[in-house]
């Protein structure tokens, strides 16, 4: 109850209570210009957590990534044009309610059933994560090991190319990891004689670079999107009670499916909002009315992604795995203000705790009110030209990875970065898989070298640990899952080929 009450202190704080209402604003903003993504939203605010309180730092992370997801639903629902990749699932049927005529039942249910799915799945996370920390304090280094691997096996399952093409950018994040002399031997790796590479990449500068400056490169690349007509909306939560009832059957799997996904590592928002539009599809009474400007795939895909946010910082706070590139970038900031992620982190910093799951409930119940003045701005934001939003970033990115290592080298790498992500993003290349490994390359490698001391060498105790065992098998799973489908596709196709041949 103590530690309930100092969270509560923490929260009501001047300066948490500034920053959650600055960082929505920032989230609704961000979130609705089209192809500004709730990551580079999040990546931007980096450089802003230097001079905030630990509290104060999360919280502008929680917030502005809750909010940036439902506004990515405006220009999605009004132009046709998702403003995040979680919105690109069901933009269509969002437009075709807007050519209908029916624009403010679209955006409420995406603000209705956005702000249901994060209260869920913060819940989830409040259930959750204290039951898995009980049992992570058991963990050794080999229980480590295997659950690090088993994420990044993880992120090459659900990324939506080529698994082939996610192993590749997996194995470039986990190569750039090693660069430097911060490893088990100290042997500086991949430096060719740079001093400043000896420190190796810091993840943020990366993950900037990554997100937000390649999204500048491809902007540059693609046309405007068309301006949007002065419109009048009417009441935007009206009828959200009666679609509440009518489908909260779909409301619930949603928040389930977004949940399950949001703690598999590398999934994130965008895929549980995938999953769970295809999901509502398929067992829909009336899958004839999708495409058409139907409201149900909005209601299981509006809950399910936002749910998949809070679920997300379970694997986060536990263990240090990112459960998609939008934690991969707050474990940065945890880090940096004393809140190391960890089992001990539940019993050492119970109050930090409470308060974050506070966060989560504050962020979502003032997202309603928010969420209906930025739908009702929307027409002034989707305005803003692109030519003066770009240079604007790219000046935010610079300021802020001059901020992570106060030297301009950390520059020069967002600028690389930024160009390999683009590059990357263009051949159907997931940049998240090469975050993924960029950040958990060294709790790999530290985990392996140091259960192998402790071995004295011998691979078997990976395998002889009951917990161990279990992790490992799953890992090999996820590994050969990729070419068990390959074989099994070309065994149907010499299938069919030899029935077409007797035929």
């Amino acid at each position: 109850m103590m530690d309930f009450l100092e969270a509560v202190r923490l929260v009501a704080a001047p300066d948490v209570l500034i920053a959650i209402f600055a960082s929505a604003v920032y989230g609704l903003v961000v979130g609705s210009l089209p192809g500004l993504s709730a990551t580079m939203a999040t990546a931007l605010l980096v450089p802003v957590t230097f001079w905030l309180s630990p509290i104060a730092a999360v919280a502008t992370i929680i917030t502005a990534s809750a909010m940036a997801i439902f506004s990515g639903d405006i220009p999605g629902c009004l132009l046709r044009i998702p403003g995040t990749p979680a919105s690109a699932a069901y933009t269509d049927e969002a437009y075709a309610l807007t050519r209908k005529g029916q624009a403010e039942l679209a955006l409420g249910a995406g603000l209705w059933f956005s702000a249901i799915g994060g209260i869920v799945g913060t819940l989830s996370l409040v259930l959750m994560a204290p039951l898995l920390a009980e049992m992570a304090l058991s963990f050794s280094t080999f229980e480590y090991f295997w659950l690090a691997f088993l994420g990044l096996m993880c992120a090459t399952l659900v990324a939506r190319s080529s698994p082939i093409k996610a192993i590749a950018s997996m194995l470039l994040g986990l190569l750039v990891s090693c660069i430097g002399m911060e490893n088990p031997a100290g042997t500086p790796r991949f430096t060719f004689g740079i001093p400043d590479l000896l420190g190796g990449i810091e993840p943020i500068p990366a993950l900037v670079g990554v997100f937000a400056v390649s999204e500048v490169m491809r902007a540059m690349v693609t046309p405007e999107p068309p301006p949007l007509p002065r419109r009048k909306f009417g009441s935007i939560l009206a009828n959200q009670w009666m679609l509440t009832k009518k489908y909260q059957w779909p409301m619930w799997r949603g928040n389930v499916i977004g949940i399950i996904i949001g703690v598999l590592p590398g999934a994130g928002a965008d895929m549980a909002a995938w999953v769970s539009y295809a999901m509502s599809k398929r067992f829909s009474k009336e899958p004839e009315k999708f495409g058409t400007g139907h409201p149900e795939g909005l209601v299981e895909a509006g809950a399910s992604n936002n749910a998949s946010l809070a679920s997300g910082w379970v694997p986060s706070l536990l263990f240090g795995i990112p459960g998609d590139t939008i934690t991969a970038i707050a474990i940065g900031v945890l880090y940096m203000k004393g809140l190391n992620p960890g089992p001990t982190l539940f019993t050492e910093r119970a109050s930090s705790m409470y308060a974050l799951y506070l966060i989560f409930i504050l962020a979502n119940i003032i997202m309603i009110p928010l969420g209906i003045v930025m739908i009702r701005l929307a027409a002034s934001v989707l305005r803003a030209p692109r030519a003066a939003v770009m240079p604007v970033i790219m000046l935010l990115c610079a300021v802020g990875a001059f901020a992570t290592g106060s030297n301009l080298f950390s520059v020069l790498l967002v600028g690389v970065f930024g160009c390999l992500g683009f590059v990357m993003e263009r051949n159907g290349y997931p940049v998240a898989a090469l975050v993924l490994g960029i950040v958990m390359g060294t709790m790999v490698e530290q985990n392996f070298i140091t259960s192998l001391i402790k071995s004295d060498g011998d691979i078997l105790p990976f395998f002889e640990r009951p917990v161990s065992g279990v992790l490992a098998a799953m890992t090999f799973g996820a590994l050969l899952w990729p070419l068990g489908i390959w074989i099994w596709n070309r065994m149907q196709r010499r299938r069919m080929a030899a029935g077409d041949a007797t035929g």
